[in-house]
């Protein structure tokens, strides 16, 4: 082992005049120590350090001023193969996959080698279904299965909609009203639909301003009939319509009477029965409105909305009132039965040419796949 010191050539410095480069040199690794770097030893200036050399002959030792050097293994630069154009073109994932196996604990292995099973099985279970459908799509042809496919989605509509009647010889038997409201659901909107029999200009006008109710029941309370009967009968149906629209803003009911103390208990029952899906989360069973619920509460207030008026109804309006997109809109009005047509000519409605009026007629239409289906991508 041959060692080297290096003195600093500015002796004029007060600081630098002390510093000292120690390099000591073996057939395999050289080692480099400094006492002016960070990595130098912090010894204490107070302290001197000694070296004693004992001459065997004479039995008397010589003393000499030392330094303490840390010395540390010097790596050369062309360690390194040279060729390192396929590490370089690696991924951050991929160079962290290789310092795993490398460097990496026993956990982080094992987390690695499961990580890359999975990927493989996803290839594989992905080459599976590529291969699956080109047969499908062999056997039975690209047109016949966006056909297949069309009437999947009439199907999964129609199981939300209210009950139809397709042999009515009257529009009111279509959808049945005791198909939306029983008699006793019925008798017990008496008292919360109150406030809308009795209700005045201003009130209608504050309760606009308010944006209280959805813009469907504003715009009918202000055409309330002047009979008594047909007035209540009016105001009942608003006011359910009014809840079934403010219900589906919902996403999990966490309340037992989510619509508060004012809805009648019935009410709240057949809301969480029949507008809600049972779910499992954190251990416990929740009320979920789904996707799903959402269409079927649309149908029950289209339904609703027909017998309030006259069988002919502004799906653009109810559309905004449900925060829905107008596709989804169309297809749900379209599956049960109505007409669509543009709102133009309307007097009320000559300042915008957009609203699209669904009208329940007889004979019932028949039944076809949604318009969106021309927007499907094409399956190659």
């Amino acid at each position: 082992m041959r060692f080297t010191v290096y003195r600093s050539r500015d002796a004029a410095h007060p600081r630098k005049k002390h510093r000292r480069i120690l390099v000591s040199e073996t057939e395999r690794l050289s080692y480099v120590g400094n006492n002016f770097s960070s990595g130098a030893m912090k010894c204490d200036s107070l302290c001197r350090y000694f070296v004693g050399v004992l001459d065997k002959d004479t039995g008397q030792m010589e003393v000499y001023n030392a330094e303490i050097f840390n010395m540390q293994p010097l790596l050369s630069d062309n360690l390194v193969p040279d060729d390192t154009k396929d590490y370089q073109n690696k991924s951050y994932r991929e160079k962290m996959d290789l310092c795993i196996e490398a460097f990496g604990t026993s956990k982080q292995k094992r987390a690695l080698n499961s990580r890359r099973m999975n990927a493989v099985g996803s290839d594989i279970f992905k080459a599976a279904v590529t291969k699956a459908a080109a047969n499908i799509i062999d056997a039975k042809g690209v047109t016949a299965l966006i056909q297949d496919v069309a009437q999947d989605d009439v199907q999964n509509i129609s199981t939300f909609l209210p009950p139809c009647n397709e042999d009515a010889d009257k529009l009111e038997n279509v959808y049945k009203f005791e198909d939306i409201l029983s008699p006793a659901e019925y008798e017990a909107l008496r008292i919360p639909a109150a406030a809308f029999v009795n209700i005045t200009p201003e009130e209608i006008t504050k309760k606009t301003q308010d944006r209280s109710h959805c813009c469907f029941v504003l715009e009918e309370l202000k055409f309330l009939p002047a009979n008594e009967k047909s007035r209540d009968h009016k105001a009942r149906c608003l006011w359910f319509l009014d809840t079934l629209v403010k219900f589906s803003y919902q996403k999990v009911i966490k309340t037992k009477y989510p619509m508060g103390p004012e809805c009648p208990q019935i009410i709240s029952k057949k809301l969480m029965r029949n507008f809600t899906s049972l779910t499992y989360n954190n251990s416990s069973v929740q009320n979920l409105i789904s996707a799903s619920m959402k269409a079927k509460i649309t149908a029950y207030v289209i339904a609703l909305a027909l017998h309030i008026n006259n069988f002919q109804i502004d799906l653009t309006i109810l559309q905004n009132d449900l925060k829905l997109k107008e596709s989804r809109m169309m297809d749900i009005a379209k599956a049960m039965r109505l007409k669509v047509s543009k709102a133009k000519g309307l007097p009320e409605l000559e300042n915008d040419q957009n609203h699209k009026l669904g009208t329940l007629s007889l004979p019932l239409p028949m039944q076809k796949a949604s318009g969106n289906q021309r927007k499907r991508k094409k399956m190659n």
